[in-house]
C-alpha cells in the first residue's frame, strides 16, 4: 500500500497559503477519484481510501505533519510514501520529484524525517522565496497572489499527474516526464 501526504495547515485561516500547497493538491486529486474517508480520530489527519492508495491531510499543523504521518505507518502496511509540499528554493510554477534528501528548512520535513526517517518520494512544488531572508514565516503563510492563483489550476493539475505516475511507475520515469525547471506559468 502507498501512502501519500500533502503538507498543509488546517483551518481556513491557512487555506490558501502558499505552505497548504500539498493539501490543495491532495485535494484537487481527489477530487477527480471516488475515495472512501477513513474516521479514524487517533490518526490525527483527514485519510482517504482509494484502490491501493492511501491519501493523508496531517491535521497536526505543520510543525508535526510526522507525528499523524507515524501513526497511519504503523497502522497500515505501507510499503511507499509520497509527501507532496511546497518548497521556497523552486521557482513558483515549477515542480521537482526526488526521492529522500535533506529537508532545507522545511518543517514539516524536518518532523516526518524525525518520525520516519528520509526514505521517502517527494513532490516538490515551487512558490519562490521572498526578496528578503527574514520574512520566509510570513511569505509562506501568506495567500498566493491573484496572479499566482490564475496558475494554481495548471500546477495543481501537473502535481496530480505527477503523484499519479508515481503511483504506478519508478521516480527515474516520472522525474524525466513531470519535473520541469521553468514554470509552467509563463507560456
Amino acid at each position: 500500500m502507498t501512502l501519500v501526504v500533502g503538507l498543509g495547515n488546517p483551518t481556513p485561516a491557512y487555506k490558501n497559503n502558499r505552505h497548504n500547497i500539498g493539501f490543495m493538491a491532495i485535494d484537487y486529486l481527489l477530487d477527480s477519484l471516488n475515495p472512501t474517508k477513513i474516521n479514524k480520530s487517533t490518526f490525527n489527519g483527514e485519510l482517504f481510501k482509494s484502490s491501493k492508495t492511501l491519501f493523508l491531510k496531517p491535521m497536526t499543523y505543520m510543525n508535526n505533519s510526522g507525528e499523524s504521518v507515524l501513526k497511519v505507518v504503523n497502522y497500515y502496511d505501507i510499503e511507499d510514501i509520497i509527501v507532496v509540499h511546497d518548497d521556497l528554493e523552486i521557482p513558483f510554477g515549477s515542480i521537482r520529484l526526488k526521492k529522500g534528501g535533506g529537508n532545507g528548512g522545511h518543517n514539516g520535513l524536518r518532523s516526518i524525517d524525525a518520525h520516519i526517517g528520509k526514505d521517502y518520494e517527494r513532490v516538490r512544488i515551487g512558490i519562490s522565496k521572498p526578496i528578503y531572508k527574514e520574512d520566509i514565516s510570513n511569505y509562506v503563510l501568506s495567500d498566493f497572489t491573484k496572479v499566482e492563483q490564475l496558475c494554481l489550476p495548471k500546477i495543481l493539475e501537473h502535481s496530480k499527474n505527477a503523484i499519479e505516475c508515481l503511483l504506478e511507475n519508478d521516480m527515474a520515469s516520472c522525474q524525466s516526464k513531470y519535473s520541469i525547471k521553468k514554470s509552467i506559468c509563463s507560456d
